[in-house]
């Protein structure tokens, strides 16, 4: 049974070659790539941070809505884990 999840991704294009529109698109490719089905993705923009933390001082924010199983939460987060180029990652249900 799969529900539907909010994914909120920041990305740290701080010294990244790849524009900002391709890191949105792989990461989506990624997500779907895990048995989810992509409903809607909301490029949020560049925005500081209150605390500027690991000498990053913003990132650019990305809204992920997907249904998915909830195993497959698992393994979008380790592979998303792996990737260098997202300063963090997290998810929650959607009603």
């Amino acid at each position: 049974m799969s529900k539907k999840y909010e994914g909120l991704v920041v990305l740290d294009i701080k010294g990244s070659e790849t524009p900002v529109d391709e890191q949105i698109s792989q990461i989506g490719q990624l997500i779907e790539a895990e048995g989810a089905t992509l409903d809607e993705v909301k490029n949020l923009g560049y925005k500081k941070f209150a605390h500027n933390a690991r000498q990053i001082e913003g990132g650019h924010y990305v809204s992920y809505i997907f249904n998915a199983a909830p195993e497959a939460i698992k393994s979008i987060k380790t592979s998303l884990d792996l990737n260098s180029g997202i300063y963090m990652h997290q998810y929650r249900t959607q009603g």
